[in-house]
């Protein structure tokens, strides 16, 4: 179960995301590797939009094989290659969420491959 905290004496979340997520019972530990807009077939997916959906459904089938779901994410870090795309970026990563808060880090960086547009990594608990 994923329990979420905010503390009082800090700031409050500046978007859609936890301040610190408690995994009060933990069975499984699923770490899921820095994924990118990649297809099935290893065609890059085309633009930022493109690249962030194929993201997010390269996640979900890495949960199901896990056995897992959405719900189950309790860290995410998301890197950019352009901070111009963070905005369009929290819209999609809010479609896949939904109401489910992680905690999260986005971070503007080089990728190793300059065609990528955005990385994920992601934690989840069950």
């Amino acid at each position: 179960m994923l329990k979420v905290h905010t503390p009082p004496d800090i700031f409050k979340p500046i978007g859609p995301y936890a301040q610190a997520i408690e995994a009060t019972s933990v069975e499984r530990l699923l770490f899921i590797s820095g994924t990118m807009g990649l297809e099935p077939d290893g065609r890059l997916a085309g633009d930022f939009e493109a690249q962030a959906t194929r993201v997010w459904s390269n996640i979900d089938a890495t949960l199901k094989a896990a056995g897992m779901e959405r719900t189950n994410l309790a860290k995410l870090t998301i890197w950019l290659a352009d901070r111009e795309d963070w905005r369009l970026g929290a819209e999609i990563r809010q479609r896949y969420l939904g109401d489910h808060k992680v905690a999260m880090s986005v971070v503007q960086a080089g990728l190793v491959d300059s065609s990528w547009l955005i990385e994920v990594d992601a934690i989840a608990v069950a």
